[in-house]
């Protein structure tokens, strides 16, 4: 009989959108190929570029926030796991799966750390140094509570692996370093692939309802463009991302090249066509889908140290990593004008992408882990005391607003 897995997703997966969506979709490809059964289940409502995941054998669920409803699917569907997609789900509804399911295998997929994420841009608007005062906010307080009442936590980053160990004194027991799970790129793919003279114009990609993109996107406006468009008065910046607002559509701008040009439905396409990618990023956290968009593509990047955290660990950048405005754009226009840099550094982008996120070997990975974990599923929670007293508390407050909200919601309709 095959293992049941229910995955809470925060939203619906979009892989077209967003590198969350993606890493979700490669953690289902994971446990379809040890042949679990998979029901996927959301609060959120889902929008036109949702994954049809019935498409691909997974049963999807609506469920809703603050109801017993969820009590009874649950008990019915009595899975042997249940991931939380980021630490929002398992304060929604960590606390009713472990009363109703317990013996269940309770997992995080922090998808980045937010509280990183958070600490770094409020140090930014600040215009300071990023350090634990910041890294120590509120929202810290309620994803670290989350990782301790989980059984396992998936950290995409190895950066973030050490905040978690050092900062903030986690035991290494609960957490798994799992980044994206990715095809290799085989030798066929990569002649197949357009050559440098095919190629015109710089790009960037990114969802903008994630505020780093955003300010990525300002950044590149009011600064790093002009410089780059001064030395290269032909080329153009081809800006693509989803749920584009009206305030980055009154970005573009034909005379200066910087073109805004929305949803990009084939990724691929895109970025094939693009010679070079830029990636500004001034705060953020976890791992940045747009650098794995372009070395699998064979589009070399200009990016922040904030970009390539946690991407290249010990091995050769696929291309530039410069936080200084003037010398990232410099950076930017040598690879674009020289065929020879840009090729040695296409390569390493390959490089990279079999040799640090083979998919077959972190599927491997995972489930030998989750396997592992089952065995000791009560040992382990006996030497977590910090989970146990948390998942109490949580029971004692969360529990009670939940059914209190419930009630309201009766009494009003």
């Amino acid at each position: 009989m095959h293992k049941h897995v229910l995955i809470i997703g925060f939203v619906w997966p979009e892989p077209k959108s967003s590198a969350a969506g993606s890493r979700m979709m490669q953690l289902i490809e994971a446990f379809k190929r040890h042949n679990y059964q998979i029901t996927f289940a959301s609060a959120c409502a889902k929008t036109n570029n949702a994954f049809n995941l019935e498409t691909i054998g997974v049963s999807q669920k609506n469920i809703a926030l603050n109801s017993s409803t969820f009590d009874d699917f649950v008990k019915v569907l009595n899975p042997e796991i249940v991931i939380f997609d980021r630490f929002m789900t398992e304060e929604q509804f960590g606390w009713r799966v472990a009363e109703h399911c317990p013996n269940a295998l309770r997992f995080l997929d922090t998808e980045d750390l937010h509280c990183l994420r958070r600490g770094r841009q409020q140090a930014f608007k600040d215009g300071k140094s990023f350090d634990k005062t910041y890294l120590f906010n509120e929202t810290a307080k309620r994803e670290i509570a989350s990782i301790y009442r989980s059984d396992l936590s998936l950290i995409i980053s190895e950066v973030e692996m050490e905040i978690l160990k050092n900062d903030f004194k986690i035991d290494e027991s609960l957490l798994l370093y799992l980044p994206f799970m990715l095809e290799p790129i085989s030798e066929n793919k990569k002649s197949l692939l357009p050559d440098f003279e095919y190629r015109n114009h710089f790009i960037t990609i990114g969802n903008f309802f994630h505020e780093p993109n955003y300010n990525a996107v300002l950044y590149l406006k009011e600064t790093i463009w002009p410089l780059i468009r001064k030395q290269l008065p032909k080329a153009e910046l081809h800006i693509f991302g989803a749920y584009a607002t009206q305030k980055i559509n009154q970005l573009h701008n034909e005379k200066q090249g910087f073109l805004i040009r929305g949803f990009a439905e084939n990724v691929n396409d895109v970025m094939q066509n693009a010679r070079v990618c830029l990636a500004p990023l001034r705060f953020g956290a976890g791992l940045k889908g747009k650098l794995v968009d372009a070395m699998q593509n064979g589009t070399p990047c200009v990016m922040t140290s904030i970009a390539s955290e946690g991407m290249f660990g010990d091995m050769d950048a696929s291309g530039f990593i410069d936080d200084d405005p003037e010398l990232f754009a410099k950076k930017a226009i040598e690879l674009y004008e020289n065929k020879n840099l840009w090729k040695q550094i296409q390569s390493k982008g390959y490089e990279v992408i079999n040799k640090r996120f083979d998919k077959t070997n972190f599927q491997k990975v995972l489930l030998k882990h989750i396997e592992l974990t089952i065995q000791e599923l009560s040992k382990n929670r006996l030497n977590n005391f910090t989970g146990r007293m948390l998942q109490h508390h949580q029971l004692q407050s969360t529990k009670f607003m939940s059914k209190w909200i419930e009630e309201k919601h009766k009494n009003n309709s």
